[in-house]
Formats: C-alpha cells, structure tokens, sequence
C-alpha cells in the first residue's frame, strides 16, 4: 500500500486525486450526510482543494483509493478558523502548524483492511511533519473520532472545549510532532508500513 504526498494546481487533473474526491464523497456526503459542495454529482470539492492544499493518499496496487487526508496551512484560510474559530482557544497562524482536515477511509474497506490504512496514513502525517518542519498538527473533530485521534500514543491534547455545532458535538485537537513522534505511535501499535513518497 504505498502512500504519496501530492498537491493539486487542479482537482481533477490527477487519477489518484480524482479517486480521492470520489472516495471523499462517498464518506462525507453519502454516508455521514455532512452539507459539502459535490462536482459532477461524484466528487467532493471545498473552497480549500486549491494549489496550497497538500493530500496524502494510500493506494491499493492498481491506483485505487485507501485512505487520504488533507493538509492546510495555517498562514492560509483553513477550516478551523474559517468555519469552526469557537472550537480553539488559539488559532495557530504559523509556517510550522498545519491542519489535518478530510481524513477518509475507503467505505469498500473491511474492519482489518481499515485499521491497517489507518495507521499508515496517521503513521505517514508524522513522517511527513518531520520531512518538511511541521512541528504542530490542528484538526476538528467529532467526539468519538477526537477520542480515537487522542489515544493514537502522539503527544495531543485538545486545542479548546467540545461545542454543540448543529446536530454534531465538536472539539478541536492540537499534535505535537518531533523525532520522538514515530517511536511514540509504534509503541501504541502503529506503525508505518511503506515509505513516504513525495511526488509533485
């Protein structure tokens, strides 16, 4: 299952990314019900898949989507302080802090399968963190998902109190990375499987 790090100058310009976006439809829109924008009925697309976004994205051996997630900048707009600024005590606006958004797991994958993209992909956001000088990781979650995230064996703590936002209780979440990081999340069990490839 190698997993890869792209940006996008275009959302659908890429095979990977455009399963990625499909995959992220099937999730966040069919299957959680969440009110995102669609493209073309098959593909979710927010204000924030521009050329700033970089994706990490584990594919199977034939290309097809396994699990990605998006990273943001905080010296940019990004969704926490655009859309959820009540969930953190302090928003971060920093070249080093950037924000895991989109976390998706493929809705074909069964329970074993699902657990194994999981950690590669988290495995893959330290690894990623410390290639390019991430030191800080913010996020927004729902509560059972914050709960999961905080007991991976990363130094993470909550960025802010859990609020009611619509139908959701929500809570914001902050990750320390640095060497130590990988060490930490292999202890707990997760480990990274395949290297970290960088592809523009």
């Amino acid at each position: 299952m190698p997993i890869t790090s792209l940006r996008s100058s275009g959302p659908l310009e890429d095979r990977a990314l455009a399963a990625m976006f499909e995959a992220r439809k099937q999730v966040f829109v069919d299957l959680l019900r969440w009110d995102l924008p669609v493209l073309d009925g098959r593909f979710e697309v927010d204000e924030f898949d521009d050329r700033h976004a970089v994706y990490l994205i584990v594919s199977d051996r034939d290309g097809g989507h396994l699990g990605s997630a998006r990273l943001l900048p905080t010296t940019r707009p990004y969704l926490l302080a655009t859309h959820f600024p009540s969930l953190c005590a302090s928003l971060p606006c920093a070249p080093d802090s950037w924000e895991i958004t989109r976390f998706c797991l493929d809705r074909r994958l069964a329970a074993p399968q699902r657990r194994a993209v999981r950690d590669q992909l988290v495995s893959g956001l330290a690894r990623h963190a410390l290639e390019h000088g991430i030191q800080t990781y913010y996020g927004v979650a729902e509560l059972p998902w914050l709960q999961q995230i905080l007991a991976f064996g990363w130094r993470c703590d909550p960025a802010g109190l859990p609020r009611a936002i619509g139908s959701r209780k929500l809570g914001a979440l902050r990750i320390s990375i640095d060497e130590e990081t990988p060490a930490l999340l292999a202890a707990n069990g997760i480990g990274e499987t395949a290297p970290l490839a960088a592809a523009a």
